[in-house]
């Protein structure tokens, strides 16, 4: 099937040589004013809207944002996926993955991979062995707790707060900020119990859809219950406010490095991989070992050995008493 992409006068036109089946995008504005929709000859239109609540089933809110951005922007490269290979690296990974994600959506995903493999384009984040051996031996850990200090005497309570919640869980940035807003609303509406089990001292992600997507899940996390009864009784946070703050003393934003500090002091402290794996989301079902072998016998003892380290966790950041050696 030949595609092509017709924009509205006010974007970039397509070469007329390939204008024989087409998709048409009429651009309207951003979520909620969507007047946009696919026209396929021979098929009914497809509502960008409708594609829209396609990718919100599978990724985070912000990723949604920019994979359909990016569908929008670099929409030639759907007809033309030769063009994927002139974009910079940067962006060229997202591109494809939103280009996968409309020819999924469309119905045409076979014949869009057999034109990616005809001319040569595959995926990559342009990570390679040595780039990935400089990550893991130029880490600047050891600079993370002189911020972690730093941050305190900056943010407001909150903030502070979320801080020591991304610290503590291990999380990403966003999954951590989704997480501490759920707290705060479901202990609003006293359904707490909905989301945190005070038995096991853990909040249970697996029972959302929205951290089960496609990637970047997360399904358990070991917290205590006063960190959490703080959090239930604190504010939304937002990072563009606390990085804004930070950048205003000139301090960086490392909130990502968080869940890399996290990783390697649990497995300093003699927390099995296997586990640092369960709790930051990362079971995949190829995984032999940890998806058929490694069994967890007794819930609440786990929980009292990850607390246990958890406890230490920001006292031993800030006061630069691990001294870490690997970056996980």
């Amino acid at each position: 099937m030949a595609y092509e992409v017709s924009y509205p006068q006010c974007q970039t036109s397509i070469p007329s040589a390939i204008r024989k089946k087409y998709i048409v995008l009429e651009c309207g504005g951003g979520e909620g004013f969507e007047p946009m929709t696919f026209s396929l000859e021979g098929r009914e239109n497809f509502d960008l809207k409708t594609f829209r609540e396609n990718l919100k089933s599978k990724y985070s809110k912000q990723y949604v944002s920019l994979i359909y951005g990016y569908t929008l922007k670099y929409s030639y490269c759907f007809s033309q996926p030769q063009k994927l290979s002139e974009l910079p690296t940067s962006i060229r990974s997202n591109v494809l993955k939103a280009m996968v994600n409309l020819s999924k959506f469309l119905g045409c995903y076979e014949d869009y991979k057999l034109k990616l493999k005809n001319h040569g384009i595959h995926w990559s984040n342009g990570e390679t062995s040595f780039n990935a051996f400089m990550r893991i031996t130029n880490n600047n850990q050891s600079t993370l707790g002189l911020w972690y200090k730093s941050a305190q005497t900056i943010l407001r309570d909150n903030e502070k707060l979320y801080l020591k919640f991304a610290l503590m869980t291990g999380l990403r940035r966003t999954q951590a900020k989704q997480a501490f807003e759920m707290i705060i609303d479901l202990a609003q509406q006293n359904r707490l119990n909905e989301f945190y089990n005070s038995e096991i001292e853990a909040l249970e992600f697996y029972r959302y859809p929205e951290f089960n997507r496609k990637t970047k899940k997360v399904y358990l996390s070991f917290v205590n219950q006063e960190l959490i009864r703080q959090i239930a009784s604190s504010q939304y946070v937002s990072i563009f406010a606390l990085r804004k703050r930070l950048s205003t003393q000139k301090q960086p934003c490392r909130i990502k490095e968080l869940r890399s500090y996290f990783a390697t002091y649990f497995i300093k402290n003699g927390i099995l991989p296997e586990i640092v794996d369960l709790v930051q989301g990362r079971i995949e079902a190829k995984n032999v070992q940890l998806g058929h072998y490694f069994k967890i016998s007794d819930m609440k003892a786990l929980s009292q050995q990850i607390r246990t380290v958890t406890d230490t966790i920001e006292n031993c950041l800030m006061c630069g008493t691990e001294k870490t050696l690997l970056t996980v």
